[in-house]
């Protein structure tokens, strides 16, 4: 009787020690974490009268976020309307907790200001998507405004 029960007090034991020990082990081999990019904002109606001035198209804009504290290097990725307008980064990589602005019109790139260099509107007013693809096609992140997803070509307000 002694003898089944230190071998079942034992076999508790050991049950327990890898119960304990198996978290602690997984915690060693986690993944990193992935970078995370996200459209944080979009000015899809640029402020005043569309008159496709260089400052007007400038006032349309999206907002990129990287949530991470890692650098993301953003080569290859695109930015693209249901039309499929897409802009697509050239050497730029987004700092840490860092937001850039892509606007529409012509400008000189910075740190936290990109230009698609386009003379028309992007974004449509009434009804629109931006999506965010990495340099290998793969989705990322999307922003919706309006309530339908169809377009008229000649109803866009741009």
């Amino acid at each position: 009787m002694t003898a089944r029960r230190l071998s079942a007090a034992a076999l508790a034991a050991a049950a327990i020690v890898g119960a304990v020990a198996l978290p602690a082990s997984a915690a060693d081999h986690a993944r990193p974490d992935r970078p995370r990019v996200e459209i944080s904002a979009v000015q899809y109606d640029s402020p005043g009268r569309d008159d496709r001035s260089r400052r007007s198209l400038n006032k349309e804009w999206v907002e990129l976020t990287n949530t991470t504290r890692r650098t993301v290097n953003l080569e290859g990725w695109t930015l693209q309307d249901e039309d499929g307008h897409t802009y697509t980064f050239d050497h730029y990589r987004l700092e840490g907790r860092a937001t850039v602005r892509v606007h529409t019109g012509e400008g000189r790139d910075s740190d936290s200001d990109l230009y698609m260099d386009r003379r028309n509107y992007v974004w449509d007013n009434h009804s629109d998507t931006a999506t965010l693809r990495n340099d290998h096609g793969r989705f990322i992140d999307d922003a919706s405004w309006g309530g339908h997803r169809h377009h008229h070509g000649s109803d866009r307000h741009h």
